[in-house]
């Protein structure tokens, strides 16, 4: 048997393997999910909750959480925790504005990939040869970061026009791509209200007309990410450090070089999303403008179970939660709480049918009917509890998603080479 495959096998013989979705699950996924938005959309009459317009805007929206989460996913599949990559997007926010000043929107892509890098290097450095504790470092590297950005913009940005200590003068942005001829046929089929049908074609509009250049780029990155991760001997190294360093050294793997290899590129691709906020969301840089978007990414990698797929799912759930209560206020997230109980009730029959937990489906069925209730009884969500709905979003998918997580089986331990021999 080769090393790949002896690495290979150690690697997948887990139970993860066994609940990995069919590759046919993830269009039926999709099209279960239009149809549901579209029944609630005939029910409560919000034509907005699955517009062109929201579904772009949530695309906008849960892009720098996504690749937040992706550089989680890179470096806590080699068996790094990353809480750090907070301070690396804020590092990316700074890159991406001062490249993008310098040299356009293609220099500040690469600075913004730079910057976050070299947080993932220094992340490195400290969990993986001096063997410091992950959370410690990442939660230094946040407070290093943020005072670092504020250093460089005061010093680079304070004496140009539009500038100040705490900004950047205007950036440009990348370019928008798309394809062109099909935005007005896919409006017309939003427009006629059909079922399921006008979603869809709101859906592939989101998709395919006035991207940014740097959203392709990330969601290029995701199939990337899957390919090389599960794909490649290299990815499958990078795995096996997070499974087992001492079986992967056993197997003549290099564990320092494949960790310091995943937490670097972790750290350019939350750079990247930092990149995004101040080239794409704002064509500025603001002090704070990050905003816990990197915790928040990596609260949807874990929902994901460390995995593209699910990432970008979580990603995209927290998005629309945030274009809703930005685009339509509590109204908008009031027709949400109808979707939010359909979803609990069919959580709440399958834990009972197919997985046999009985307590656990009865109380989601029990909430599923306590916010149906709410729905029936009440016009809009507080005005209050509003702008902390996505981050409370989180939290329940999170709950929710905590039975069947699985991370992999050394994560955050500190690694000495030869403590196998």
């Amino acid at each position: 048997m080769s090393t790949e495959a002896m690495i290979d096998h150690s690697v997948d013989a887990t139970p993860t393997a066994a609940r990995r979705l069919p590759l046919w699950a993830w269009p039926v996924g999709i099209f279960a999910a239009i149809a549901v938005l579209s029944l609630v959309r005939l029910i409560t009459g919000r034509n907005d909750i699955a517009s062109s317009g929201t579904l772009s805007a949530a695309l906008a929206l849960a892009m720098p959480i996504a690749f937040a989460g992706l550089g989680g996913l890179w470096s806590e599949r080699s068996g790094v925790i990353n809480i750090g990559l907070e301070g690396m997007m804020v590092l990316g926010t700074w890159g991406g504005a001062y490249g993008a000043l310098i040299g356009g929107p293609w220099a500040g892509i690469l600075m913004a990939a730079f910057c976050g890098a070299v947080g993932g290097l220094i992340h490195a450095l400290a969990t993986v040869t001096f063997g410091v504790d992950h959370i410690v470092s990442g939660v230094a590297i946040n407070i290093v970061a943020v005072g670092a950005a504020s250093f460089l913009a005061a010093r680079f940005f304070g004496d140009l026009d539009g500038g100040s200590d705490v900004q950047s003068p205007p950036v440009a942005q990348p370019p928008k791509v798309g394809i062109p001829g099909i935005a007005d046929p896919l409006s017309t089929i939003e427009q006629k209200g059909w079922f399921f049908l006008s979603e869809l074609a709101a859906l592939l509009k989101a998709l395919t007309t006035g991207l940014s250049a740097l959203t392709v780029i990330g969601l290029a990155l995701f199939v990337l990410t899957f390919y090389v991760l599960w794909r490649t001997p290299f990815g499958l190294r990078i795995r096996s450090c997070g499974e087992s360093p001492t079986a992967a050294e056993s197997l003549g793997v290099n564990v320092y070089l494949h960790k310091y290899l995943a937490v670097t590129i972790s750290g350019a691709l939350a750079g990247l999303g930092g990149g995004f906020l101040s080239m794409v969301a704002t064509n500025i840089y603001r002090e704070s403008q990050v905003d816990g978007r990197g915790y928040i990414g990596l609260a949807a990698m874990i929902f994901g179970n460390w995995r593209p797929g699910g990432l970008l799912m979580g990603s995209g759930l927290f998005g629309f939660m945030d274009a809703l209560q930005l685009r339509g206020g509590g109204a908008a997230l009031h027709a949400l709480l109808l979707l939010i109980a359909l979803l609990l009730l069919a959580l709440g029959l399958w834990q009972i049918i197919r997985r046999g937990r009985t307590i656990q489906g009865a109380v989601a069925i029990a909430v599923a009917i306590a916010v149906a209730l709410i729905w029936v009884v009440t016009d809009s969500v507080p005005g209050d509890i509003t702008p902390f709905a996505p981050h409370l979003t989180t939290l329940l998918v999170l709950a929710f998603a905590s039975q069947r997580l699985r991370p992999p089986k050394s994560i955050g331990q500190v690694y000495r080479k030869g403590e196998g021999h």
